[in-house]
């Protein structure tokens, strides 16, 4: 489905027809599962150098996998550039304000990597969280709405992301991920840390982080450099770490990369970096151990018999 430019600028006034009590009102249990059936378990694999940059051509044999810390067998291995489904999360809340340029400009970075076959769905983060009605391939439609986007509003990062996994069951493409682009702050969610971590962990969605320094000094104009640390209250300090803290989690635990950036060089290289790894991934197959109990918690871990390289995989599953 693909939006006119005018079309969507209209829909950024309506963001977002999802009220908080609806928001609720969406279970985990209408979130997309992560891919395990009886015969194979499907686990996206993410492989970079030293610099970040995605390192290609890698064949099986390169790779070993843990399942429980018992080693498995691969059985199946591909690489294709397979179509994406993206939900990107924007952080345009208040505490944004100075910094929200920035985050537009990653935006704008990461959708000039997408290819006519990928498809969008567009998040706001405020006091509610807000999306347009569905995925797009229109990513100029995109950036105009992502250039129309002003700041305000409380933080409520975490539902965000929450109707953002949920909302993947609309996904129509094989290979599916979020990006979130935020300061890292959250003052206003209902749903909790673990509630998120949760649902992140049975979706079928590698979670990618690009977490902003967000100091008053880089204001344009601003001379003196502020570090917000210094003046917030106790319970602002602890927010501001543990916000970026569990991005950075949620990021590992489902094998997507997380990124801190200080500068627009740094965020718009970022972008780039997060394009190029959903462009090459390696999909890795093996037959799932016998657990006997539906439900329960498979560690997984991907390593590769490669010097000086940085393997990202999903952290495990939950047994059906």
């Amino acid at each position: 489905m693909t939006f006119p430019v005018r079309a969507l600028r209209l829909c950024t006034a309506l963001l977002f027809s999802a009220t908080a009590g609806a928001l609720l009102a969406q279970k985990a249990a209408n979130l997309v599962t992560f891919r395990v059936g009886a015969q194979m378990v499907l686990v996206p694999v993410t492989v970079t150098d030293h610099n970040g940059k995605t390192v290609e051509g890698l064949r099986a044999e390169n790779f070993n996998i843990l399942d429980n810390q018992k080693p498995q067998q691969i059985v199946s291995f591909g690489s294709e550039d397979a179509p994406c489904s993206v939900v990107v999360v924007l952080d345009i809340s208040g505490s944004m304000r100075p910094i929200l340029a920035s985050a537009k400009e990653i935006a704008r970075a990461f959708f000039g990597t997408a290819n006519t076959d990928d498809e969008f769905l567009l998040l706001t983060v405020s006091s509610q969280p807000s999306a347009l009605p569905g995925f797009t391939s229109d990513t100029a439609a995109l950036e105009s709405v992502v250039d129309f986007a002003r700041p305000g509003g409380m933080t409520a990062l975490i539902d965000t992301v929450y109707l953002g996994l949920s909302r993947m069951r609309e996904a129509r493409r094989p290979r599916r991920a979020l990006l979130v682009l935020s300061d890292g702050m959250d003052n206003y969610s209902r749903y909790s840390q673990g509630e998120l971590m949760r649902v992140a962990l049975e979706a079928d969605t590698q979670i990618y982080t690009i977490i902003l320094d967000n100091p008053s000094g880089s204001v344009p104009g601003a001379t003196v450099p502020f570090r917000p640390s210094l003046a917030a209250k106790p319970i602002d300090q602890a927010r501001q770490r543990q916000g970026p803290s569990l991005l950075d989690q949620i990021s590992e635990k489902t094998g997507g990369l997380h990124f801190h950036v200080r500068d627009g060089a740094q965020a718009k290289e970022a972008a780039i970096k997060v394009g190029q790894a959903l462009r090459n991934e390696y999909l890795i197959g093996y037959q799932p151990p016998d657990s006997g109990t539906a439900g329960k918690w498979h560690r997984v871990r991907v390593g590769a018999n490669l010097p000086k390289v940085n393997v990202y995989a999903r952290a495990g599953y939950y047994s059906h």
